[in-house]
């Protein structure tokens, strides 16, 4: 009942600070006008949220949570790369039953500071999913293939936010589909050894 109730309080937040950065410019917005809309105290928005544009990214760290359980739970034989999609699949579940996604990624992709804490946060939450695919790939730590597939990872899902905005006709879960079937398939599949002399 608890946990229902903060994940109920978390979305009323969210919810309030998405409004109001849509009808003001998330520049316009404060603290105190998100906590009242939302019918809580700014005290309990900081309970939530760092700061107001965590709260317009409709930011919730319990995905993150999520995504380190999946991939310590992933079967032996799931590839890393499908242990990723897995996760993103289930943000992007996220996102739809929000009913905002689209029109919170076009406000993102348009407002440099919150583009900014977007990135910023996705830096932080791939080397904490770094970390636990390096564990989980027996690879000593610093070891790169985990911390590309991890940021490639990332990287494709911030590419198709912003691809879904010339091309809004194709659902952000095709592009997802799509341009993990291109890293699964290495993107260049021409590019080789020869190829490689001849930039030596």
């Amino acid at each position: 009942m608890r946990e229902r109730k903060k994940r109920e309080t978390r979305a009323a937040l969210a919810d309030a600070a998405l409004r109001l950065a849509l009808e003001k410019g998330p520049d316009q917005v404060t603290v105190e006008e998100i906590a009242e809309a939302a019918d809580v105290s700014v005290r309990t928005f900081f309970n939530y949220f760092p700061h107001k544009e965590y709260a317009i990214l409709g930011r919730n760290p319990e995905q993150v949570d999520r995504a380190l359980e999946r991939v310590r739970a992933a079967p032996p034989t799931e590839s890393p790369l499908t242990t990723m999609w897995v996760i993103v699949q289930d943000v992007l579940r996220d996102f739809e039953e929000d009913g905002e996604m689209t029109r919170r990624g076009e406000l993102i992709m348009s407002t440099p500071t919150l583009l900014y804490q977007l990135l910023h946060a996705s830096i932080e939450d791939e080397q904490v999913l770094t970390a636990a695919l390096t564990e989980r790939m027996g690879e000593p730590p610093g070891s790169l293939r985990p911390a590309l597939i991890v940021n490639a990872a990332g990287t494709a899902c911030r590419m198709v936010m912003e691809l879904h905005k010339t091309v809004p006709d194709r659902p952000v879960s095709e592009l997802l589909t799509e341009a993990f079937q291109l890293l699964a398939q290495g993107i260049d599949t021409a590019f080789g050894p020869d190829d490689q002399k001849g930039q030596a």
